[in-house]
Order: structure tokens, then C-alpha cells, then sequence
């Protein structure tokens, strides 16, 4: 099954959290009990070093509902424009599969 879509706005220096509930295709809730997470975004699919590592949480396990956060440190040193990212999940037999994907819009701050 292909992984969901969807882009995200953040703002450069800015505290950045939000909440996500991932479903399968039929829009069954994942349960997720027992499993980890993890997402990160790039400037382009190719590139060699993820420009940002997203703290996950998982917050309702049974409901597939997780976090992706970064702190304002971490929003701070990326550079406006475009990324991409995506979210992986890994059971616990080590299946991974991608779940979610899509762009990451970064606006520019004028105060540090």
C-alpha cells in the first residue's frame, strides 16, 4: 500500500509540534502498540544528510495517533524553502514500512 500524503508548514525558530493520526487505506486506525517511529526531511529525496531529525512520540497507540516536533533550536538552523519528509514505522518483527510522506514548507523569521 502506498504511503499516505500530506505537507506541513512550519515556521523557521518557531517551536513546531503537531499531531497525526495514521490510517490504512479502508481508514482503520494503525494500531501501533509495540511499535517505534521515526521521520525525517532532506532538501530533495537524494540528498546525502537529513536537514531535520522530527522527534516522535507515539501518543495513543491503539488510535495510530503520534507526534512530530522540533524544537526552536532545531527549526532555527533550517534553511527557508522547501524539504521533504517522511514517517516510517517499525513493528515489532522489524517490518518497516512507510506511512506517510509529502513536503515541508519553511517560512522565513526576521527575529533570532
Amino acid at each position: 500500500m502506498p504511503a499516505a500524503y500530506n505537507d506541513l508548514y512550519m515556521e523557521q525558530n518557531s517551536s513546531y509540534n503537531t499531531t497525526i493520526t495514521l490510517a490504512d487505506n479502508y481508514g482503520n486506525a494503525y494500531n501501533l502498540y509495540s511499535f517505534t517511529v521515526a521521520s525525517k526531511a532532506r532538501r530533495s529525496y537524494y540528498s546525502a544528510n537529513a536537514s531535520l531529525v522530527f522527534n516522535t512520540t507515539i501518543i495513543d497507540a491503539a488510535n495510530g495517533v503520534i507526534t512530530l516536533s522540533a524544537n526552536s533550536a532545531t527549526t532555527a538552523n533550517l534553511i527557508p524553502g522547501k524539504l521533504v519528509y517522511d514517517v516510517i514505522i517499525t513493528d515489532p518483527y522489524n517490518t518497516v514500512t512507510r506511512v506517510l510522506e509529502g513536503q515541508i514548507f519553511i517560512d522565513p523569521a526576521a527575529t533570532y
